[in-house]
């Protein structure tokens, strides 16, 4: 962060621009990121069996920006859009979902990038390494039988019955 406090790591939801970043430096600003993410838990989780295998409050009060981080954290490509919006680059798109405190993970691309392709298996990629953190993730199939994650910390309730694909 700067002096004047008006810059601050935002981890990649997949609709963002390209980051004009150096990889090298993003990718040391993710792990950091992260590794403030794992000490959070740590620090809140006392008396848990595993502090960093749930959760933490803050991820929860937070979740498109936890599950994003966890996300570029694994390695998984997010998504862009340019500066009118247009869809660049395939990948995961991070975003609210539809209930209190849940999340959607699509994996879009531009038009003709074949995104809906490759969906099964990087969505597949994504929900073992948000599981791995002691998220709870659910495949749904929605509009046009794109399928999408619907993801929740646990005991929140995902399992409603609202039609997993």
């Amino acid at each position: 962060m700067d002096a004047e406090g008006s810059s601050r790591f935002e981890p990649a939801t997949g609709d963002g621009t390209l980051s004009a970043e150096p990889v090298e430096k993003r990718a040391a600003s993710v792990r950091t990121a992260f590794e403030g993410l794992l000490q959070i838990r740590r620090l809140t989780g006392v008396g848990a069996a595993d502090p960093e295998a749930a959760p933490a409050v803050w991820e929860r009060n937070q979740p498109v920006r936890a599950v994003a981080l966890a996300l570029e954290c694994s390695g998984a490509a997010p998504s862009a859009v340019d500066v009118s919006g247009r869809r660049v680059s395939t990948g995961y798109r991070v975003l609210a979902g539809e209930s209190a405190g849940s999340v959607r993970v699509e994996w879009v691309g531009p038009p003709g990038s074949g995104a809906a392709h490759e969906e099964d298996e990087a969505l597949a990629g994504c929900a073992a390494s948000l599981r791995r953190l002691g998220w709870t993730v659910l495949l749904y199939r929605g509009p046009r039988r794109r399928r999408y994650l619907e993801v929740e910390p646990p005991g929140a309730g995902a399992g409603d019955g609202r039609g997993g694909a």
